[in-house]
């Protein structure tokens, strides 16, 4: 059972949609994805250039000649209560005398001891997914508790590590960056922040759609680096750029593939359609005259024709021109068929032209159903063309047959040839029902028929005019149509007469 062809196209344009819904989810969820990891290597940022601030402090206190410290953090239980304490001990050399001063604190991270209390017991918490790492950040915040006390933070050597470690990720962008205390007050109404340090690349000013990161460095949230910068989009598109030009690429060569298998399922559609028409047309034609020639032959054999002269010579005139239509119907498709192999050749040879048009004007017109009028013109009259003899014939007989065909109730055609320079040109002329415009550059295709609307008197099956155009390219020429509805057809073949 064959499929239609419109269920073949819906087919392939809702695989080719669903390609596309899927390639966009992929590219979108990819797009979500590498915003999230922007996003997190601008925290992660601001995190490592604050540990790296408070390795430089350290290391700035061990080449302290005058002043030594010691800082040490410690987690754990007192009396099943979860704490975090952080000591500093510092030693000054005052003269002669060394003063220990030795500071203590003991804080409580509330949002990470209900995490450990809310744990399974079966789960501990080291085991799950990003406890590390949030363990590491909190002892990384004990240390600042204890080290501030010795030496508070660097904003500039913060800002200058910042920077460095966003051009390492690649991340060349413009930001400011705030250096806040944000208190809290004693009624809890409000909270009051103190702003000890701005910094920002040259000349940037923040839009309205600017987006802001926080990342607070003690237990409390109290001590807090504000960085801000324009919204990331425009940043991850641009490192998405290769992928999504992969992809834009990719479903253009689908686009064109699918269309293009479209577009040929069309074709193979339509040329099925012709050739069924050829095939039914074809069976009419060769049945025409093998009737016409069958009832001419049986009237002289069974109903004694064949005693009236007249009437045997009208009958016997009949079959002959039937059979020689028959034969040219055979003749012709058998040149199409050859001319498609590579062994076919052409037979040039050199004659007059009006050896060929005589003999052919005086049979159409005798084998015409209405009044024929053909006009030849041969200029000079011993006018020679280098052609196949039995194509151009067949090319010729082609253009009178259509000629007179298609005129209305009497056929009035004219046929011209001459030379110009090294081109040898015919044409036939006629007063028809002509060609539309957009009609006339498809009259030439195989198994088409110019549609006559209501008239069905019309015989053909579309291959005069496309072996006319195959024979005139085969002879290095050319051939084309000039027509206006109602007005007629001229016919123009253009012969190369140059030798090879």
């Amino acid at each position: 059972m064959k499929l239609p062809s419109k269920y073949i196209a819906l087919v392939v344009i809702l695989s080719l949609a669903a390609i596309f819904a899927y390639q966009a989810y992929w590219l979108v969820t990819l797009y979500r994805t590498q915003c999230r990891a922007v996003e997190h290597d601008i925290t992660e940022a601001m995190r490592l250039s604050d540990y790296n601030e408070m390795i430089l402090r350290i290391e700035r206190l061990k080449a302290d000649s005058v002043r030594h410290g010691e800082v040490s953090v410690s987690a754990g239980y007192n009396d099943n209560n979860p704490y975090v304490q952080s000591r500093t001990i510092v030693t000054e050399q005052r003269g002669d005398s060394t003063f220990i001063n030795l500071q203590q604190r003991e804080v409580k991270d509330t949002t990470y001891i209900d995490t450990l209390q809310h744990a399974d017991d079966t789960d501990f918490p080291f085991r799950r997914k990003n406890t590390m790492q949030e363990l590491a950040n909190y002892f990384q915040r004990g240390l600042h508790t204890g080290l501030d006390a010795l030496h508070g933070p660097d904003f500039a050597v913060y800002d200058s590590l910042l920077r460095d470690e966003l051009q390492r990720l690649e991340l060349f962008i413009p930001y400011r960056l705030m250096y806040v205390h944000r208190e809290a007050k004693a009624d809890s109404t409000s909270t009051d922040i103190d702003t000890l340090g701005l910094r920002s690349t040259a000349d940037y000013i923040p839009s309205s759609h600017a987006k802001t990161y926080e990342y607070n460095y003690d237990l409390h949230g109290k001590w807090l680096y504000f960085l801000t910068i324009e919204p990331i989009h425009g940043l991850v598109l641009r490192q998405m750029a290769g992928i999504l030009a992969t992809s834009a690429v990719i479903l253009l060569v689908l686009g064109f593939s699918f269309w293009y298998l479209i577009r040929i399922l069309l074709r193979q559609r339509t040329l099925e359609e012709m050739k069924d028409d050829f095939t039914n047309n074809m069976t009419h034609e060769l049945k025409t005259p093998i009737a016409v020639a069958y009832a001419a032959n049986d009237a002289l054999l069974n109903f004694g024709q064949d005693t009236d002269k007249t009437k045997r010579e009208r009958y016997l005139r009949i079959c002959q021109e039937q059979l020689a239509r028959l034969s040219g119907l055979v003749e012709q498709i058998l040149s199409l068929s050859m001319e498609r192999r590579h062994s076919f050749r052409l037979h040039r040879t050199t004659f007059p032209v009006s050896d060929i048009l005589a003999p052919l004007v005086e049979q159409h017109k005798l084998k015409a159903d209405k009044p024929v009028s053909i006009a030849m013109r041969i200029t000079p009259t011993d006018l020679e063309v280098t052609a196949d003899r039995t194509h151009f014939a067949n090319m010729v007989s082609n253009l009178l047959d259509n000629a007179i065909k298609y005129s209305i109730e009497q056929a009035e055609v004219e046929i011209d040839a001459h030379r110009e320079s090294e081109t040898f040109v015919l044409s036939v002329r006629d007063k028809g029902i002509g060609i539309a415009k957009e009609k006339q550059a498809h009259v030439f295709d195989k198994f088409y028929r110019v549609p006559t609307g209501n008239q069905h008197n019309v015989k053909g099956y579309g291959l005069g005019l496309y072996y006319v155009k195959t024979m005139a390219e085969r002879h290095n020429g050319t051939v084309k149509v000039e027509s206006e509805p109602g007005k007629g057809s001229e016919f123009v073949i253009r012969i190369n007469q140059e030798k090879d």
